[in-house]
């Protein structure tokens, strides 16, 4: 496994990072066993820093990930959770529900720290957040930071201009941005300035666009359109008749990239998290890659409003 410096933080963090929202049901059912399984296969093989929130499964994925670290010495690993964000549409990113969300996921994950904690979605509904985010939340979480509870903190968002605003009036140590960095999308290299002059730890989310990159599709709530998935059906068939497969060739994209330090991806099987692992260690055909992007050229860079009529992401 491949490590590398996750911005101006001491951590020195796998490329490949483990994903935890699969443990909490989100995108099929789950055995607790097996999950319990790929968070220790994914550790055994080279993994260190993993990610997680409450609003996944409605606490079930932090309730299952604190069971599976249980028997893993704290050291061999970076535990990352969220706040703001929880079941049934509810949002709070105020000081004193951040301090009440914070105590819950310390109990659940089984540990007296985090090494990140993160505020969750701030862009939903309508960016109304933002005002108490950058005035409120930012400066609450680091006195958290101040006290030892937590190491450091940062913000997950999708839209590039959220992040922009938010570290342009309140600084940051981390910015996790889900589905900009993949084979069809490289918006979230416009933040690369932000990391290299402010030392932001970038942490890309779902090289496999939350399931648009594979074969078996997108689930229910995902906002691509058939004609989106019709070009992804294209690139499929494409890399089958070259001997590989979308989701093997946007992998090895994801993490070949050293200007991003990190990709989290997620599973509750562990022979998928060791199939990730062993994929992201081969060498990426590079004209593979070229080709494939033209055909899904139609859905390149394509801005999907996760905000609307989407209760998951």
């Amino acid at each position: 496994m491949e490590y590398r410096q996750l911005g101006k933080t001491d951590m020195k963090v796998s490329v490949l990072s483990y994903g935890a929202s699969a443990l909490g049901g989100v995108f099929s059912g789950t055995d607790d066993s097996e999950g319990i399984r790929a968070v220790h296969a994914s550790i055994d093989n080279g993994i260190n820093y993993i990610d997680v929130s409450p609003f996944y499964g409605d606490t079930k994925a932090e309730t299952v990930l604190g069971k599976a670290l249980k028997s893993v010495p704290r050291d061999k690993y970076f535990l990352t959770t969220k706040t703001g964000r929880f079941a049934k549409g509810v949002f709070d990113f105020s000081p004193e529900a951040i301090d009440k969300s914070l105590q819950e996921s310390l109990n659940r994950l089984g540990t007296d720290y985090l090494d990140v904690f993160q505020l969750h979605d701030i862009e939903y509904q309508n960016r109304k957040h933002l005002s108490t985010v950058i005035n409120e939340s930012i400066p609450h979480l680091q006195k958290l930071k101040e006290q030892g509870v937590i190491r450091y903190y940062g913000i997950t968002s999708y839209p590039i201009d959220v992040f922009k605003q938010v570290q342009v009036e309140a600084q940051v140590d981390t910015m996790l941005c889900h589905g900009h960095y993949m084979l069809s999308d490289t918006m979230m290299l416009d933040l690369v300035p932000y990391a290299q002059n402010d030392g932001v730890g970038l942490v890309a989310a779902s090289p496999l666009g939350m399931g648009l990159l594979t074969e078996r599709g997108v689930a229910d709530w995902h906002p691509a359109t058939q004609a989106d998935k019709q070009c992804v059906l294209e690139a499929v068939k494409f890399c089958k008749a070259n001997g590989t497969s979308l989701e093997d060739l946007a992998l090895q994209f994801s993490v070949a990239n050293p200007l991003i330090p990190t990709n989290l991806v997620t599973s509750s099987k562990s022979n998928r998290m060791i199939n990730n692992i062993r994929v992201s260690h081969e060498k990426m055909d590079e004209d593979l890659v070229a080709e494939v992007q033209k055909i899904l050229l139609p859905i390149m860079n394509k801005d999907f409003d996760f905000a609307k009529n989407c209760e998951f992401m």
